[in-house]
């Protein structure tokens, strides 16, 4: 059996993330997608919202598993036994950064390898940022995550609105 994994934040899974992932999981028999919790961060979704999100997104797609880790990546890849890593890139600005991390983690672990995706030219501009920032000051998000994110994404910016006082 091939496993792959697809690591990030995902904070919020966006539709570039999905497309990545649905293209991904044509090419291997098992697809991790694996939720960085990386305490030292401050995400707007905790962990588990995270994995919540992208689970409901990928529900249609029979050969995803989502989880969170925590530490390094080459030390889960080797827990679950893959020796692939897949990376999202949107632009020459990601794969510098990338390219750093694959060789950093072919450091650690000669045995696993990473493989570079291109997200679709509809996605290149899209990030997680951009969404939550969008989000924030109550721009259409429509088109940019799942239906289910961009609920959540709404609840979330309100609750923050009505905690400091906004209302």
């Amino acid at each position: 059996m091939n496993t792959a994994i697809y690591p990030g934040s995902f904070d919020p899974i966006t539709y570039g993330h999905l497309d990545i992932i649905e293209r991904s999981a044509r090419f291997f028999d098992r697809l991790i997608v694996a939720v960085l919790s990386n305490p030292q961060k401050q995400p707007l979704f905790t962990a588990e919202e995270r994995v919540d999100m992208i689970r409901d997104s990928v529900k249609h797609i029979p050969n995803i598993e989502v989880e969170s880790f925590q530490g390094l990546l080459v030390d889960f890849a080797r827990i679950k036994k893959a020796r692939i890593i897949i990376k999202g890139l949107r632009a020459v600005s990601d794969f510098e950064y990338e390219l750093q991390m694959a060789l950093m983690n072919k450091k650690l672990d000669n045995d696993i390898e990473t493989f570079f995706m291109m997200t679709s030219a509809k996605y290149s501009y899209l990030s997680s940022s951009v969404v939550k920032e969008v989000a924030s000051f109550g721009g259409c998000i429509r088109d940019l995550v799942p239906s289910a994110v961009e609920n959540r994404l709404r609840k979330k910016f309100l609750a923050k609105k009505i905690n400091n006082g906004g209302f």
